[in-house]
């Protein structure tokens, strides 16, 4: 058997925000990344939330149960964009989630700027 696939950030590799939209409208899948309070100010339409870290007293911290919250939202066929608020938390749930199952994953940042695996 294969060893999984290492990922990093550098393997995620970025489509215009124009693509993103067209991607959107083609039955694509937008999982914001963003903790629960941010996701509530304000999403993209019919995005699904699955925070990738939460705020603490000791400050941020990943989220222990991120995959099995994606995998409990999404199919493995699914093809998403992965979006939060200034890039940082989006590359790393990419990167998790490419490590973890064979998806088509799709990043969005803040502004506008799309990656693609």
């Amino acid at each position: 058997m294969d060893a999984p696939k290492s990922c990093t950030p550098e393997d995620v590799a970025t489509v215009n925000v124009i693509a993103a939209k067209d991607l959107l409208g083609s039955n694509h899948c937008y999982l914001d990344v963003r903790t629960p309070e941010e996701f509530s100010k304000s999403h993209i339409d019919d995005a699904f939330n699955a925070p990738y870290m939460f705020i603490t007293q000791e400050g941020k911290v990943k989220n222990p149960e991120f995959l099995k919250e994606v995998s409990l939202i999404l199919k493995k066929d699914d093809h998403i964009i992965v979006g939060c608020n200034s890039g940082g938390r989006g590359v790393r749930a990419c990167v998790d989630l490419i490590e973890a199952v064979s998806l088509l994953i799709y990043y969005k940042n803040v502004f506008g700027l799309i990656c693609q695996i």
